[in-house]
Protein backbone atom coordinates (compact mmCIF):
# COMPACT_ATOMS: atom_id res chain seq x y z
CA UNK A 1 0.00 0.00 0.00
CA UNK A 2 1.55 3.46 -0.99
CA UNK A 3 0.44 7.43 -0.94
CA UNK A 4 0.28 7.74 -4.29
CA UNK A 5 -2.36 4.43 -4.14
CA UNK A 6 -4.16 6.12 -1.52
CA UNK A 7 -3.83 9.48 -3.15
CA UNK A 8 -5.83 8.27 -6.21
CA UNK A 9 -8.30 6.15 -4.33
CA UNK A 10 -9.37 9.45 -2.49
CA UNK A 11 -9.44 11.77 -5.04
CA UNK A 12 -11.78 9.07 -6.93
CA UNK A 13 -14.16 9.70 -4.01
CA UNK A 14 -13.66 13.50 -4.23
CA UNK A 15 -14.99 13.61 -8.30
CA UNK A 16 -17.72 11.52 -6.94
CA UNK A 17 -18.94 13.62 -4.61
CA UNK A 18 -18.12 16.57 -6.45
CA UNK A 19 -20.44 14.95 -9.29
CA UNK A 20 -23.18 14.43 -7.28
CA UNK A 21 -25.21 17.56 -6.65
CA UNK A 22 -25.36 18.87 -10.54
CA UNK A 23 -25.84 15.57 -12.04
CA UNK A 24 -28.56 14.96 -9.64
CA UNK A 25 -29.98 18.51 -10.18
CA UNK A 26 -30.02 18.06 -14.01
CA UNK A 27 -31.84 14.44 -13.35
CA UNK A 28 -34.50 16.26 -10.92
CA UNK A 29 -35.05 18.79 -13.76
CA UNK A 30 -35.32 16.52 -16.64
CA UNK A 31 -37.94 14.27 -14.76
CA UNK A 32 -39.49 16.91 -13.34
CA UNK A 33 -40.21 18.47 -16.44
CA UNK A 34 -38.42 21.32 -15.33
CA UNK A 35 -36.45 23.75 -18.27
CA UNK A 36 -33.04 22.32 -19.00
CA UNK A 37 -30.29 24.07 -21.83
CA UNK A 38 -31.03 21.06 -23.81
CA UNK A 39 -34.68 21.60 -24.50
CA UNK A 40 -34.01 23.60 -27.39
CA UNK A 41 -32.65 20.45 -29.46
CA UNK A 42 -34.32 17.38 -27.69
CA UNK A 43 -37.80 18.82 -27.20
CA UNK A 44 -39.20 18.73 -30.91
CA UNK A 45 -37.09 15.05 -31.21
CA UNK A 46 -39.09 13.88 -27.78
CA UNK A 47 -42.54 15.04 -29.79
CA UNK A 48 -41.79 13.26 -32.65
CA UNK A 49 -40.98 9.93 -30.46
CA UNK A 50 -44.22 10.27 -28.80
CA UNK A 51 -46.11 10.89 -31.94
CA UNK A 52 -44.28 8.38 -33.53
CA UNK A 53 -45.28 5.56 -30.38
CA UNK A 54 -48.77 6.95 -30.04
CA UNK A 55 -47.88 8.08 -26.13
CA UNK A 56 -49.88 11.07 -24.48
CA UNK A 57 -47.39 12.26 -22.36
CA UNK A 58 -49.55 14.07 -19.65
CA UNK A 59 -50.79 10.77 -19.03
CA UNK A 60 -49.64 9.16 -15.67
CA UNK A 61 -49.39 6.01 -14.76
CA UNK A 62 -50.24 3.44 -11.45
CA UNK A 63 -47.58 1.49 -10.13
CA UNK A 64 -49.51 -1.50 -11.65
CA UNK A 65 -49.52 -0.19 -15.35
CA UNK A 66 -46.17 1.07 -14.86
CA UNK A 67 -44.89 -2.32 -14.03
CA UNK A 68 -46.89 -3.95 -16.94
CA UNK A 69 -45.55 -1.27 -19.39
CA UNK A 70 -41.56 -1.60 -18.31
CA UNK A 71 -42.01 -5.51 -18.54
CA UNK A 72 -43.94 -5.86 -21.92
CA UNK A 73 -40.87 -3.13 -23.41
CA UNK A 74 -38.37 -5.71 -21.49
CA UNK A 75 -39.68 -8.48 -23.19
CA UNK A 76 -40.06 -7.26 -26.95
CA UNK A 77 -36.64 -6.09 -26.01
CA UNK A 78 -35.13 -9.15 -25.51
CA UNK A 79 -36.69 -10.65 -28.34
CA UNK A 80 -35.51 -8.79 -30.46
CA UNK A 81 -31.68 -9.19 -29.19
CA UNK A 82 -32.48 -13.31 -29.60
CA UNK A 83 -33.62 -13.06 -32.98
CA UNK A 84 -30.94 -10.65 -34.05
CA UNK A 85 -28.26 -13.02 -31.84
CA UNK A 86 -29.60 -16.23 -33.90
CA UNK A 87 -29.78 -14.78 -37.78
CA UNK A 88 -26.23 -12.73 -37.45
CA UNK A 89 -25.09 -15.08 -40.20
CA UNK A 90 -27.25 -13.36 -42.43
CA UNK A 91 -27.11 -9.71 -41.32
CA UNK A 92 -25.36 -6.80 -42.64
CA UNK A 93 -22.15 -5.28 -40.68
CA UNK A 94 -20.64 -8.60 -40.26
CA UNK A 95 -17.30 -8.45 -41.64
CA UNK A 96 -15.54 -11.60 -40.16
CA UNK A 97 -18.81 -14.11 -41.52
CA UNK A 98 -19.22 -15.07 -37.42
CA UNK A 99 -22.08 -17.69 -37.73
CA UNK A 100 -25.09 -17.45 -35.25
CA UNK A 101 -25.62 -18.47 -31.76
CA UNK A 102 -26.58 -21.25 -30.55
CA UNK A 103 -30.14 -21.62 -29.01
CA UNK A 104 -29.03 -21.49 -24.79
CA UNK A 105 -25.98 -18.55 -25.54
CA UNK A 106 -28.12 -16.50 -27.81
CA UNK A 107 -30.96 -16.74 -24.73
CA UNK A 108 -28.47 -16.52 -22.24
CA UNK A 109 -26.88 -13.70 -23.65
CA UNK A 110 -30.27 -11.81 -24.42
CA UNK A 111 -31.47 -12.34 -20.68
CA UNK A 112 -28.29 -10.94 -19.43
CA UNK A 113 -28.04 -7.78 -21.46
CA UNK A 114 -32.14 -7.15 -21.21
CA UNK A 115 -31.62 -7.13 -17.57
CA UNK A 116 -28.65 -4.81 -17.50
CA UNK A 117 -26.58 -8.24 -16.58
CA UNK A 118 -24.15 -8.25 -19.13
CA UNK A 119 -23.27 -11.66 -17.98
CA UNK A 120 -21.28 -13.05 -21.09
CA UNK A 121 -20.02 -16.78 -21.73
CA UNK A 122 -18.41 -15.84 -24.82
CA UNK A 123 -16.01 -13.79 -26.24
CA UNK A 124 -17.53 -10.91 -27.95
CA UNK A 125 -14.35 -10.29 -30.52
CA UNK A 126 -14.78 -13.80 -31.76
CA UNK A 127 -18.57 -14.44 -31.42
CA UNK A 128 -20.26 -11.00 -32.41
CA UNK A 129 -20.71 -9.30 -35.12
CA UNK A 130 -20.67 -5.48 -35.61
CA UNK A 131 -24.02 -5.38 -36.00
CA UNK A 132 -25.14 -7.50 -33.29
CA UNK A 133 -22.75 -5.50 -31.09
CA UNK A 134 -24.19 -2.05 -32.07
CA UNK A 135 -28.01 -2.69 -33.06
CA UNK A 136 -28.40 -5.60 -29.80
CA UNK A 137 -26.17 -5.09 -27.24
CA UNK A 138 -25.43 -1.49 -27.24
CA UNK A 139 -28.84 -1.00 -27.67
CA UNK A 140 -29.67 -2.82 -25.13
CA UNK A 141 -26.85 -0.90 -22.76
CA UNK A 142 -28.93 2.35 -23.08
CA UNK A 143 -32.90 1.07 -22.62
CA UNK A 144 -31.60 -1.67 -19.60
CA UNK A 145 -30.51 1.13 -18.01
CA UNK A 146 -32.71 3.83 -18.79
CA UNK A 147 -35.53 0.89 -17.18
CA UNK A 148 -33.39 1.48 -14.06
CA UNK A 149 -32.75 4.80 -13.62
CA UNK A 150 -36.75 5.32 -14.02
CA UNK A 151 -38.03 3.23 -11.61
CA UNK A 152 -35.42 4.99 -9.04
CA UNK A 153 -37.27 7.74 -9.70
CA UNK A 154 -40.65 6.53 -9.63
CA UNK A 155 -39.79 4.89 -6.19
CA UNK A 156 -38.37 8.72 -5.45
CA UNK A 157 -41.91 9.96 -6.71
CA UNK A 158 -43.24 7.47 -4.52
CA UNK A 159 -41.78 9.06 -1.33
CA UNK A 160 -42.50 12.41 -2.57
CA UNK A 161 -45.84 12.27 -3.30
CA UNK A 162 -48.71 12.35 -1.11
CA UNK A 163 -52.71 10.91 -1.29
CA UNK A 164 -52.20 10.09 -5.06
CA UNK A 165 -51.63 6.62 -6.86
CA UNK A 166 -50.24 8.18 -10.05
CA UNK A 167 -46.19 7.74 -10.48
CA UNK A 168 -45.75 9.27 -14.20
CA UNK A 169 -45.87 7.39 -17.37
CA UNK A 170 -42.99 4.87 -18.08
CA UNK A 171 -42.77 5.77 -22.10
CA UNK A 172 -42.42 9.54 -21.33
CA UNK A 173 -39.70 8.90 -18.11
CA UNK A 174 -37.77 5.86 -20.47
CA UNK A 175 -37.48 8.51 -23.53
CA UNK A 176 -36.55 11.54 -21.34
CA UNK A 177 -33.66 9.65 -19.86
CA UNK A 178 -32.30 8.26 -22.90
CA UNK A 179 -32.64 11.60 -24.80
CA UNK A 180 -31.29 13.93 -22.16
CA UNK A 181 -29.27 11.53 -19.38
CA UNK A 182 -27.39 8.95 -21.30
CA UNK A 183 -27.15 9.77 -24.97
CA UNK A 184 -25.57 13.50 -24.76
CA UNK A 185 -23.07 12.52 -22.50
CA UNK A 186 -22.19 8.77 -23.89
CA UNK A 187 -21.65 11.22 -27.10
CA UNK A 188 -18.94 13.46 -25.31
CA UNK A 189 -17.71 10.29 -23.40
CA UNK A 190 -16.81 8.17 -26.58
CA UNK A 191 -15.27 11.10 -27.86
CA UNK A 192 -12.69 11.55 -24.77
CA UNK A 193 -12.16 8.02 -25.17
CA UNK A 194 -11.42 7.73 -28.76
CA UNK A 195 -8.82 10.69 -27.91
CA UNK A 196 -7.34 8.38 -25.27
CA UNK A 197 -6.66 5.29 -28.00
CA UNK A 198 -10.32 3.43 -27.49
CA UNK A 199 -10.62 2.30 -31.17
CA UNK A 200 -13.93 3.54 -33.29
CA UNK A 201 -14.75 1.86 -36.69
CA UNK A 202 -16.15 -0.97 -38.97
CA UNK A 203 -13.28 -1.87 -40.40
CA UNK A 204 -12.81 -6.17 -40.82
CA UNK A 205 -9.52 -7.67 -38.78
CA UNK A 206 -6.16 -7.04 -39.67
CA UNK A 207 -3.62 -9.44 -40.06
CA UNK A 208 -0.23 -8.54 -38.72
CA UNK A 209 3.33 -10.16 -38.80
CA UNK A 210 4.71 -10.57 -35.41
CA UNK A 211 8.14 -8.60 -35.20
CA UNK A 212 9.18 -11.92 -32.68
CA UNK A 213 7.67 -15.29 -34.04
CA UNK A 214 6.44 -17.11 -31.16
CA UNK A 215 6.58 -20.97 -29.96
CA UNK A 216 3.05 -21.82 -28.30
CA UNK A 217 2.14 -25.53 -27.74
CA UNK A 218 -1.26 -26.65 -29.34
CA UNK A 219 -3.70 -29.34 -27.89
CA UNK A 220 -5.20 -31.38 -30.71
CA UNK A 221 -8.53 -32.77 -31.43
CA UNK A 222 -6.73 -36.57 -30.37
CA UNK A 223 -5.40 -34.87 -27.16
CA UNK A 224 -1.54 -35.17 -28.65
CA UNK A 225 0.31 -32.00 -27.65
CA UNK A 226 1.98 -29.99 -30.79
CA UNK A 227 4.81 -27.78 -30.48
CA UNK A 228 4.15 -24.56 -33.16
CA UNK A 229 5.06 -21.64 -34.38
CA UNK A 230 3.48 -18.04 -34.43
CA UNK A 231 4.06 -16.07 -37.01
CA UNK A 232 0.96 -13.91 -37.44
CA UNK A 233 -2.04 -12.38 -35.19
CA UNK A 234 -5.38 -10.82 -35.98
CA UNK A 235 -5.70 -7.70 -34.45
CA UNK A 236 -9.45 -6.94 -33.89
CA UNK A 237 -11.63 -4.15 -34.36
CA UNK A 238 -14.83 -2.25 -34.55
CA UNK A 239 -16.82 0.25 -32.87
CA UNK A 240 -15.50 -0.22 -29.66
CA UNK A 241 -15.75 3.89 -27.84
CA UNK A 242 -19.29 4.12 -28.77
CA UNK A 243 -20.04 0.93 -26.69
CA UNK A 244 -17.38 1.65 -24.15
CA UNK A 245 -18.87 4.44 -22.66
CA UNK A 246 -22.37 3.27 -21.99
CA UNK A 247 -21.03 0.12 -20.38
CA UNK A 248 -19.82 2.20 -18.10
CA UNK A 249 -22.14 5.13 -17.72
CA UNK A 250 -25.30 2.78 -17.49
CA UNK A 251 -23.10 0.25 -15.52
CA UNK A 252 -23.43 -2.57 -17.65
CA UNK A 253 -20.34 -4.20 -17.91
CA UNK A 254 -20.60 -6.40 -20.98
CA UNK A 255 -17.37 -5.36 -22.86
CA UNK A 256 -16.39 -5.51 -26.86
CA UNK A 257 -13.24 -7.58 -25.86
CA UNK A 258 -13.38 -10.92 -23.92
CA UNK A 259 -10.86 -9.09 -21.54
CA UNK A 260 -13.12 -6.26 -21.24
CA UNK A 261 -11.22 -3.40 -19.41
CA UNK A 262 -8.23 -5.05 -18.87
CA UNK A 263 -8.01 -4.99 -22.94
CA UNK A 264 -5.90 -1.66 -24.67
CA UNK A 265 -8.29 -1.67 -27.08
CA UNK A 266 -10.93 -0.86 -24.56
CA UNK A 267 -8.92 0.87 -21.56
CA UNK A 268 -5.43 2.37 -23.05
CA UNK A 269 -4.40 4.33 -20.23
CA UNK A 270 -4.72 5.53 -16.93
CA UNK A 271 -6.35 8.51 -17.40
CA UNK A 272 -9.34 6.13 -19.26
CA UNK A 273 -9.15 3.83 -16.33
CA UNK A 274 -10.01 6.80 -14.11
CA UNK A 275 -12.58 8.49 -16.49
CA UNK A 276 -14.25 4.79 -16.88
CA UNK A 277 -14.67 4.48 -12.81
CA UNK A 278 -15.93 7.93 -13.06
CA UNK A 279 -18.67 7.10 -15.29
CA UNK A 280 -19.32 4.12 -13.36
CA UNK A 281 -20.36 5.85 -10.32
CA UNK A 282 -21.64 8.59 -11.80
CA UNK A 283 -25.56 8.46 -11.89
CA UNK A 284 -25.46 6.16 -8.42
CA UNK A 285 -24.26 9.06 -6.81
CA UNK A 286 -26.23 11.74 -8.34
CA UNK A 287 -29.47 10.10 -8.00
CA UNK A 288 -28.66 10.18 -4.13
CA UNK A 289 -29.14 14.20 -4.65
CA UNK A 290 -32.12 13.76 -6.69
CA UNK A 291 -33.31 11.98 -3.73
CA UNK A 292 -33.05 14.63 -1.07
CA UNK A 293 -34.20 17.28 -3.43
CA UNK A 294 -37.54 15.81 -5.08
CA UNK A 295 -38.54 14.72 -1.42
CA UNK A 296 -37.88 17.99 0.17
CA UNK A 297 -35.13 16.60 2.17
CA UNK A 298 -31.41 17.26 1.34
CA UNK A 299 -30.30 15.97 4.00
CA UNK A 300 -31.54 12.48 4.19
CA UNK A 301 -30.34 12.50 0.41
CA UNK A 302 -26.43 12.78 2.08
CA UNK A 303 -27.14 10.66 5.04
CA UNK A 304 -27.71 7.88 2.27
CA UNK A 305 -25.07 9.27 0.53
CA UNK A 306 -22.28 8.74 3.32
CA UNK A 307 -23.58 5.08 4.25
CA UNK A 308 -22.87 4.21 0.73
CA UNK A 309 -19.04 6.32 1.07
CA UNK A 310 -18.26 4.38 4.15
CA UNK A 311 -19.18 0.68 2.70
CA UNK A 312 -17.35 1.79 -0.46
CA UNK A 313 -13.88 3.06 1.61
CA UNK A 314 -14.27 0.00 3.83
CA UNK A 315 -14.51 -2.55 1.35
CA UNK A 316 -11.96 -1.02 -1.09
CA UNK A 317 -9.35 -0.72 2.02
CA UNK A 318 -9.88 -4.15 2.34
CA UNK A 319 -9.14 -5.11 -1.34
CA UNK A 320 -6.35 -3.15 -1.57
CA UNK A 321 -4.65 -4.27 1.77
CA UNK A 322 -5.39 -7.96 0.54
CA UNK A 323 -3.90 -7.96 -2.39
CA UNK A 324 -0.56 -5.87 -1.69
CA UNK A 325 0.40 -7.81 1.00
CA UNK A 326 0.81 -10.64 -1.61
CA UNK A 327 0.89 -14.62 -1.37
CA UNK A 328 2.83 -15.94 0.79
CA UNK A 329 2.84 -19.09 -0.72
CA UNK A 330 5.25 -17.27 -3.42
CA UNK A 331 8.39 -17.18 -1.46
CA UNK A 332 10.47 -16.62 -4.02
CA UNK A 333 8.67 -14.19 -6.16
CA UNK A 334 9.76 -10.33 -5.27
CA UNK A 335 6.23 -9.20 -4.02
CA UNK A 336 8.09 -5.93 -2.87
CA UNK A 337 6.94 -2.58 -3.95
CA UNK A 338 9.72 -0.69 -6.31
CA UNK A 339 10.25 1.95 -8.38
CA UNK A 340 9.94 -0.82 -11.75
CA UNK A 341 6.99 -2.78 -9.96
CA UNK A 342 3.40 -2.38 -8.29
CA UNK A 343 4.34 -5.02 -5.66
CA UNK A 344 2.05 -7.30 -3.94
CA UNK A 345 -0.12 -9.87 -6.13
CA UNK A 346 0.10 -8.96 -9.39
CA UNK A 347 -1.23 -12.20 -11.24
CA UNK A 348 -4.29 -11.23 -13.50
CA UNK A 349 -3.40 -7.39 -13.04
CA UNK A 350 -2.63 -5.41 -15.87
CA UNK A 351 1.34 -3.61 -15.39
CA UNK A 352 -0.65 -0.54 -16.30
CA UNK A 353 -3.08 -0.26 -13.36
CA UNK A 354 -1.07 -2.31 -10.76
CA UNK A 355 -2.40 -3.00 -7.10
CA UNK A 356 -4.39 0.40 -6.34
CA UNK A 357 -5.77 0.75 -9.57
CA UNK A 358 -6.99 -2.80 -10.37
CA UNK A 359 -8.51 -2.87 -6.21
CA UNK A 360 -10.09 -0.15 -6.71
CA UNK A 361 -11.52 -0.73 -10.21
CA UNK A 362 -12.67 -4.07 -8.77
CA UNK A 363 -14.83 -2.61 -5.67
CA UNK A 364 -16.50 0.41 -7.63
CA UNK A 365 -17.53 -2.23 -10.28
CA UNK A 366 -19.02 -4.68 -8.11
CA UNK A 367 -20.59 -1.66 -5.79
CA UNK A 368 -22.15 -0.89 -9.04
CA UNK A 369 -24.11 -3.27 -10.63
CA UNK A 370 -21.97 -2.92 -13.56
CA UNK A 371 -19.30 -5.87 -13.58
CA UNK A 372 -16.61 -4.41 -15.78
CA UNK A 373 -13.50 -5.72 -14.72
CA UNK A 374 -9.56 -4.73 -15.55
CA UNK A 375 -8.31 -7.87 -13.79
CA UNK A 376 -9.25 -11.11 -13.20
CA UNK A 377 -11.08 -12.05 -9.49
CA UNK A 378 -10.24 -15.17 -9.80
CA UNK A 379 -6.28 -14.44 -9.20
CA UNK A 380 -7.46 -12.25 -6.33
CA UNK A 381 -6.04 -13.69 -3.15
CA UNK A 382 -9.11 -14.96 -1.37
CA UNK A 383 -10.05 -12.18 1.33
CA UNK A 384 -9.22 -9.49 -1.77
CA UNK A 385 -11.84 -12.04 -4.31
CA UNK A 386 -13.79 -12.29 -1.16
CA UNK A 387 -14.86 -8.38 -1.30
CA UNK A 388 -16.35 -7.96 -4.91
CA UNK A 389 -18.11 -11.03 -3.52
CA UNK A 390 -20.30 -9.46 -0.71
CA UNK A 391 -20.56 -6.25 -2.66
CA UNK A 392 -22.92 -7.75 -4.65
CA UNK A 393 -24.48 -9.94 -2.04
CA UNK A 394 -25.28 -6.88 -0.21
CA UNK A 395 -27.91 -6.04 -3.12
CA UNK A 396 -25.45 -3.68 -4.85
CA UNK A 397 -26.33 -0.91 -2.68
CA UNK A 398 -22.87 0.93 -2.27
CA UNK A 399 -23.87 3.45 -4.86
CA UNK A 400 -24.96 0.34 -7.09
CA UNK A 401 -26.24 0.40 -10.61
CA UNK A 402 -27.97 3.01 -12.34
CA UNK A 403 -31.28 3.55 -10.56
CA UNK A 404 -31.21 -0.11 -9.33
CA UNK A 405 -28.46 1.22 -6.26
CA UNK A 406 -31.02 3.67 -5.17
CA UNK A 407 -34.32 1.54 -4.94
CA UNK A 408 -32.74 -1.05 -3.76
CA UNK A 409 -30.98 1.24 -0.86
CA UNK A 410 -34.59 2.25 -0.21
CA UNK A 411 -35.56 -1.27 0.67
CA UNK A 412 -33.09 -1.40 3.44
CA UNK A 413 -33.88 2.23 4.24
CA UNK A 414 -37.19 0.76 5.15
CA UNK A 415 -36.07 -1.77 6.83
CA UNK A 416 -33.84 0.33 8.74
CA UNK A 417 -36.78 3.03 9.81
CA UNK A 418 -39.22 -0.04 10.61
CA UNK A 419 -35.92 -1.25 13.19
CA UNK A 420 -35.27 2.13 15.19
CA UNK A 421 -39.23 2.20 15.29
CA UNK A 422 -39.42 -1.22 16.93
CA UNK A 423 -36.86 0.09 19.69
CA UNK A 424 -39.09 3.05 20.40
CA UNK A 425 -42.11 0.94 20.43
CA UNK A 426 -43.63 3.71 17.49
CA UNK A 427 -44.83 3.30 14.38
CA UNK A 428 -41.89 3.76 12.12
CA UNK A 429 -41.88 6.64 9.85
CA UNK A 430 -40.21 7.98 6.79
CA UNK A 431 -39.97 11.57 5.19
CA UNK A 432 -43.44 12.09 6.69
CA UNK A 433 -44.81 8.38 5.46
CA UNK A 434 -45.96 5.70 8.10
CA UNK A 435 -44.52 2.47 7.12
CA UNK A 436 -46.84 -0.18 7.88
CA UNK A 437 -46.87 -4.09 7.59
CA UNK A 438 -47.63 -3.68 3.77
CA UNK A 439 -44.58 -1.86 3.13
CA UNK A 440 -42.22 -3.92 5.46
CA UNK A 441 -43.59 -7.50 3.83
CA UNK A 442 -42.95 -5.73 0.37
CA UNK A 443 -39.16 -5.08 1.35
CA UNK A 444 -38.39 -8.33 3.03
CA UNK A 445 -39.78 -9.65 -0.29
CA UNK A 446 -37.11 -8.34 -2.77
CA UNK A 447 -34.48 -9.31 0.00
CA UNK A 448 -35.68 -12.73 -0.24
CA UNK A 449 -35.76 -13.35 -3.97
CA UNK A 450 -32.61 -12.48 -4.13
CA UNK A 451 -30.84 -15.08 -1.14
CA UNK A 452 -33.75 -17.86 -1.93
CA UNK A 453 -31.93 -17.41 -6.43
CA UNK A 454 -28.46 -17.50 -5.07
CA UNK A 455 -28.40 -19.81 -2.33
CA UNK A 456 -30.78 -22.23 -4.26
CA UNK A 457 -28.83 -22.27 -7.47
CA UNK A 458 -25.76 -22.63 -6.27
CA UNK A 459 -26.89 -25.56 -3.87
CA UNK A 460 -28.02 -27.51 -7.23
CA UNK A 461 -24.97 -26.74 -9.15
CA UNK A 462 -22.39 -27.60 -6.93
CA UNK A 463 -23.83 -31.24 -5.98
CA UNK A 464 -24.46 -32.05 -9.73
CA UNK A 465 -22.14 -33.21 -12.47
CA UNK A 466 -23.58 -31.03 -14.65
CA UNK A 467 -22.39 -28.02 -13.06
CA UNK A 468 -18.84 -29.16 -10.91
CA UNK A 469 -17.83 -30.31 -14.34
CA UNK A 470 -17.43 -26.23 -14.95
CA UNK A 471 -15.37 -25.80 -12.08
CA UNK A 472 -11.43 -25.32 -12.85
CA UNK A 473 -10.02 -25.18 -9.22
CA UNK A 474 -11.01 -27.76 -6.56
CA UNK A 475 -12.15 -27.15 -3.36
CA UNK A 476 -13.29 -23.98 -1.47
CA UNK A 477 -12.39 -21.74 -4.74
CA UNK A 478 -14.69 -23.81 -6.82
CA UNK A 479 -16.90 -23.25 -4.30
CA UNK A 480 -16.62 -19.77 -4.81
CA UNK A 481 -16.49 -19.48 -8.31
CA UNK A 482 -20.03 -21.33 -8.53
CA UNK A 483 -21.03 -19.54 -5.66
CA UNK A 484 -20.02 -15.48 -7.62
CA UNK A 485 -21.91 -16.95 -10.75
CA UNK A 486 -25.09 -16.89 -9.20
CA UNK A 487 -23.91 -14.18 -6.91
CA UNK A 488 -23.33 -11.83 -10.00
CA UNK A 489 -26.03 -13.12 -12.23
CA UNK A 490 -28.68 -12.68 -9.40
CA UNK A 491 -27.26 -9.43 -8.67
CA UNK A 492 -27.57 -8.26 -12.34
CA UNK A 493 -23.88 -7.16 -12.22
CA UNK A 494 -22.07 -9.69 -14.87
CA UNK A 495 -18.37 -9.76 -13.48
CA UNK A 496 -16.88 -13.41 -12.84
CA UNK A 497 -14.21 -14.93 -10.91
CA UNK A 498 -13.02 -16.44 -14.46
CA UNK A 499 -12.58 -19.71 -14.12
CA UNK A 500 -15.50 -21.50 -14.69
CA UNK A 501 -16.43 -22.49 -17.46
CA UNK A 502 -20.04 -21.32 -18.56
CA UNK A 503 -20.82 -22.07 -21.17
CA UNK A 504 -22.68 -25.08 -20.99
CA UNK A 505 -26.86 -25.36 -21.55
CA UNK A 506 -27.07 -25.79 -18.20
CA UNK A 507 -24.74 -22.13 -17.04
CA UNK A 508 -26.24 -20.44 -20.05
CA UNK A 509 -30.10 -21.25 -19.10
CA UNK A 510 -29.77 -21.44 -14.89
CA UNK A 511 -27.54 -17.86 -14.49
CA UNK A 512 -30.51 -16.48 -17.56
CA UNK A 513 -33.01 -17.72 -14.83
CA UNK A 514 -31.10 -16.25 -11.66
CA UNK A 515 -30.62 -12.83 -14.14
CA UNK A 516 -34.52 -12.25 -14.15
CA UNK A 517 -35.42 -13.68 -11.39
CA UNK A 518 -33.38 -10.68 -9.60
CA UNK A 519 -34.20 -7.92 -12.01
CA UNK A 520 -38.11 -8.61 -12.51
CA UNK A 521 -39.05 -10.03 -9.38
CA UNK A 522 -37.25 -7.36 -7.04
CA UNK A 523 -38.43 -4.93 -8.86
CA UNK A 524 -42.28 -5.48 -8.58
CA UNK A 525 -42.06 -5.24 -5.08
CA UNK A 526 -40.37 -2.26 -5.03
CA UNK A 527 -42.90 -0.69 -7.37
CA UNK A 528 -45.69 -2.03 -4.87
CA UNK A 529 -43.95 -0.30 -2.36
CA UNK A 530 -43.71 3.07 -4.28
CA UNK A 531 -47.37 2.94 -5.19
CA UNK A 532 -48.22 2.38 -1.17
CA UNK A 533 -46.03 5.32 -0.10
CA UNK A 534 -47.65 7.49 -2.71
CA UNK A 535 -51.04 6.95 -1.75
CA UNK A 536 -50.42 8.42 2.04
CA UNK A 537 -51.20 11.12 3.79
CA UNK A 538 -47.46 12.90 5.14
CA UNK A 539 -47.42 13.18 9.49
CA UNK A 540 -46.19 16.03 11.38
CA UNK A 541 -42.62 15.50 12.73
CA UNK A 542 -42.80 14.28 16.45
CA UNK A 543 -40.14 14.29 19.31
CA UNK A 544 -40.58 10.31 18.54
CA UNK A 545 -39.74 10.47 14.69
CA UNK A 546 -36.84 8.71 14.62
CA UNK A 547 -34.32 11.28 11.79
CA UNK A 548 -33.05 10.27 8.89
CA UNK A 549 -31.26 12.63 8.14
CA UNK A 550 -27.82 12.88 10.47
CA UNK A 551 -25.11 10.33 10.88
CA UNK A 552 -27.01 8.11 13.64
CA UNK A 553 -29.29 6.99 10.67
CA UNK A 554 -26.21 6.31 8.22
CA UNK A 555 -24.71 4.34 11.74
CA UNK A 556 -28.01 2.16 11.44
CA UNK A 557 -28.61 2.07 7.61
CA UNK A 558 -24.99 0.51 7.55
CA UNK A 559 -25.76 -1.98 10.19
CA UNK A 560 -29.06 -2.83 8.77
CA UNK A 561 -27.42 -3.59 5.33
CA UNK A 562 -24.09 -5.59 6.96
CA UNK A 563 -26.36 -7.81 9.59
CA UNK A 564 -28.80 -8.49 6.48
CA UNK A 565 -25.68 -9.80 4.77
CA UNK A 566 -23.86 -11.15 6.78
CA UNK A 567 -26.91 -13.31 8.79
CA UNK A 568 -27.30 -14.66 5.59
CA UNK A 569 -24.31 -15.44 3.10
CA UNK A 570 -21.39 -15.84 6.20
CA UNK A 571 -22.31 -19.92 6.45
CA UNK A 572 -21.45 -20.04 2.32
CA UNK A 573 -18.80 -17.91 2.72
CA UNK A 574 -17.36 -19.52 5.37
CA UNK A 575 -16.64 -22.48 2.92
CA UNK A 576 -15.58 -20.10 0.22
CA UNK A 577 -13.04 -17.71 0.42
CA UNK A 578 -12.24 -17.64 4.10
CA UNK A 579 -11.86 -21.08 4.42
CA UNK A 580 -9.58 -20.68 1.26
CA UNK A 581 -7.78 -18.20 2.90
CA UNK A 582 -7.28 -19.94 6.36
CA UNK A 583 -5.65 -22.82 4.24
CA UNK A 584 -3.29 -20.90 2.10
CA UNK A 585 -1.84 -19.74 5.30
CA UNK A 586 -1.78 -22.69 6.55
CA UNK A 587 0.50 -23.63 2.83
CA UNK A 588 -2.50 -25.00 0.64
CA UNK A 589 -3.41 -23.65 -2.92
CA UNK A 590 -6.02 -24.35 -5.16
Amino acid sequence: MTANGWFQIIFFLLVIFLLAKPLGVFMMRVFNREKTFLDPILRPVERVVYRLIGVDEKHEMRWTEYAIAMLLFSGVSMALLYLIERTQKWLPFNPQKFGNLEPGLAFGTAASFTTNTNWQAYSGESMMSYLTQMAGLAYHNFVSAAVGIVLAIVVIRGIARKETDKLGNFWVDATRCLLWVLLPICLVGSLALVSQGVIQNLKPYITVELIEPQTVQVTGADGKTTTQTVTQQVIAQGPVASQEVIKEFGTNGGGFFGANSAHPFENPTPLANFFEMVLIFAIPSGLTYTLGRMTGSQRHGWAVWAAMAFLFLAAVTTVYWAEARGNPLLAGADQRVSALQSGGNMEGKEVRFGIANSALFATVTTDASCGAVNGQHDSFTPLGGMVPLINIMLGEVVFGGVGAGLYGIIVFVILAVFIAGLMVGRTPEYLGKKIESYDVKMAMLAVLILTLTILGFTAVAIAQPFGTSSISNPGPHGLSQVLYAYVSSTGNNGSAFGGLGVNTMWYNTSTAAAQLLGRFFMIIPVLAIAGSLAKKKTVPESAGTFPVTGGLFSALLVSTILIVGALTFFPALSLGPILEHLLMHAGKVF
